[in-house]
Parts: C-alpha cells; sequence; structure tokens
C-alpha cells in the first residue's frame, strides 16, 4: 500500500531473503515462495539490489547473484557492488558490502556457511575504501546486512569485527549512513567522534524485542520497513511499521 502511494525508484533488500537455508539453485521453489509471490504488488516491480545475509550464506550465494539473469527485478551483479540513483538533479551513492565475511565466526563454521570463508575480505576492504574515495555525490550511503551497533543477543564479535574492519572505512570517509538488517526490529545509533548515522532496519516479520544501549537515539520492536528519501538538502530515513506509521525518522541536511 505504501509503494502504491509513494511509487519507489528502488528496493534495497538487505540480506535473509531466505530465510533459513537459503537457496540451491536459480530454480529453487523458495524463490517463488520467499520473493515472487510476497512483493507482487506493481509498484514492487522495480529494482531489486540485494546483499546476502547470513541466512544466504547457508546456501548456494553464487545462485542468489545468478537469479539476476532470470528475474527482470533482481540486480545482483556481484558480492559487493556500487549504484548511484540520480533523479532532479539530486544524487545518492550506496556502496553494497558483504558483510558474512568480514565476520570471523562465519569464515571460523565452514560447515554451516561454507561460502564465507572463500571470500577475500582484504579484497573488499580495499575496493570499499577505493569506491569511497571517489564518491562525489551529493549523499553516500553504505548498505550491508549485519549492523555495526545494535541491542541483540547475538554475538559480540559480529559487531566488534565490522568496527574494526570496516567501520574505520566509513568514518574516513565521512558515509552519510551505514544501513543493515539482521536483527529483527528498528535502531537508530549515533556514536562519538563519528557523524555517521547506524540504521537497523526491522524484518517483515518476526521482530525481536529491543531496548536503549549506549548510543541508542531510536529503537522498537516491531515490524515493518524503512523509506529512504532524498533531494539536494535532505536526506531523509523513516522507520515505517506494519501498520504504515512512519515511528521515526532519520535526518541529514547538507553539509
Amino acid at each position: 500500500e505504501v509503494a502504491d502511494g509513494i511509487g519507489p525508484e528502488a528496493v534495497l533488500a538487505l540480506g535473509d531473503t531466505h530465510h533459513y537455508l537459503g537457496i540451491q539453485s536459480v530454480d529453487d521453489p523458495l524463490w517463488m515462495t520467499d520473493y515472487e509471490l510476497i512483493y507482487d504488488h506493481p509498484e514492487l516491480q522495480v529494482e531489486w539490489c540485494p546483499v546476502l545475509g547470513n541466512h544466504e550464506y547457508r546456501g548456494n550465494t553464487q545462485a542468489v547473484m545468478d537469479y539476476s539473469a532470470v528475474s527482470r527485478r533482481w540486480k545482483m551483479p556481484a558480492r559487493y557492488y556500487t549504484k548511484v540513483f540520480e533523479d532532479n538533479g539530486t544524487s545518492v551513492r550506496v556502496v553494497f558490502v558483504d558483510t558474512a565475511p568480514l565476520i570471523g565466526k562465519y569464515r571460523e563454521e565452514s560447515d554451516k556457511y561454507p561460502d564465507a570463508g572463500k571470500q577475500d575480505v582484504g579484497r573488499q576492504l580495499a575496493w570499499v575504501d577505493s569506491v569511497l574515495s571517489s564518491a562525489d555525490e551529493d549523499w553516500v550511503i553504505v548498505a550491508g546486512h549485519h549492523p555495526m551497533y545494535a541491542d541483540t543477543d547475538k554475538d559480540a564479535s559480529e559487531r566488534s569485527d565490522l568496527q574494526e574492519s570496516l567501520d574505520p572505512i566509513l568514518k574516513k570517509h565521512e558515509v552519510d549512513m551505514y544501513v543493515a538488517g539482521h536483527i529483527h526490529n528498528f535502531q537508530h545509533f549515533r556514536k562519538p567522534g563519528s557523524d555517521i548515522d547506524y540504521i537497523v532496519n526491522t524484518s517483515g516479520s518476526k521482530a525481536r524485542k529491543v531496548k536503549k544501549i549506549d548510543g541508542t537515539v531510536f529503537c522498537a520492536g516491531v515490524e515493518g520497513f524503512s523509506v529512504l528519501t532524498a533531494d539536494k538538502n535532505i536526506l531523509r530515513l523513516s522507520f515505517v511499521d506494519k501498520s504504515g506509521n512512519v515511528i521515526h525518522t532519520v535526518e541529514r541536511r547538507a553539509r
């Protein structure tokens, strides 16, 4: 219903489209039950820009990318990639990162996440640094599955590994937002010494309870999604609950 009202230009799918054990091929019937038959509204037949979640890593990750050759809207050229959205003179660069290989526990559990340990972590981080070095768009957003900061009972190493490897690059280049999923609730963080807004986007179902921790600006344990809009002066990300109510807005103004 919201898509019908606003007409989104694209959808950022931040991982775990295929919950629980990923998919095995481009012909896996889970493509229909997890994706095609759910997001079937005409206004959602736009470009989808996905990242891999930990649950995709429990299956065939290459098949997730290969589905781009099957679907007209699923656009995933690589495990990590970048795309610039432009409209009415405003440009937004989104850098899509592959977070599971950046986290030690996924690389070490090769029986459960067979593809994670095969990825070149240094190469990805160098690529992120290179892309951000030349980014001159009005707004720059980095998107991945795992959050940098979050209230969660998941292993603390998930956040600390990203804080050590990826966060310094984002701070160096003063990106506007880092947006992630994984935790199944809404969270917004600001941290001392950083001007970045760290966002946790909730899930469409199975929301989890959440509480404020150090750096929390807002949190809510409800189902929903986020809507991102931009012009030359304002970048705005709104948390929308399952009833269509905007419950929190992250707003950044041009520097």
